[in-house]
């Protein structure tokens, strides 16, 4: 049986989906390199993680739409490291909160077009960011 093929609609979306995917990952990874003072090393080791996390969503989203006849992206959208961890992680909780919305509309669109296995994917991908969002915006929580 042939791949399915996918709406010009959905594959855009998806390959928005790996640049954001691919700046995260990078992002937090240098951000875990580029912490300073004790709060940072207090979240250095959960920045690494994200961004490992974030890496293996690149990978799924890319190998979902290579299965659906389209090319995957190997271009991030812009990465913004942050010079305070403050600044890091209002930016971390900002980008996880565009994930978010992008997803939850990569779900409505995968459904309108009969493409379960998206939306599966993309709904498992939903619940990790939203615990991202969780844990950076814990993490700007003042005492």
């Amino acid at each position: 049986m042939a791949a399915r093929k996918a709406s010009p609609e959905l594959l855009d979306l998806l390959n928005q989906a790996i640049a954001r995917e691919i700046q995260v990952s990078v992002q937090y990874m240098w951000q875990h390199v580029l912490w300073k003072g004790v709060r940072g090393f207090a979240v250095k080791d959960e920045l690494k993680k994200i961004a490992i996390e974030e890496m293996k969503h690149a990978e799924a989203i890319a190998e979902r739409l290579n299965y659906l006849g389209g090319i995957p992206t190997t271009k991030p959208s812009p990465i913004f490291l942050g010079s305070t961890l403050a600044e890091m992680l209002t930016t971390d909780r900002k980008d996880e909160e565009t994930a978010i919305m992008m997803y939850r509309n990569i779900i409505d669109e995968a459904v309108k077009t009969g493409d379960e296995t998206t939306a599966f994917l993309f709904r498992e991908i939903l619940k990790a960011e939203e615990e991202h969002h969780d844990i950076f915006s814990s993490l700007l929580e003042k005492d």
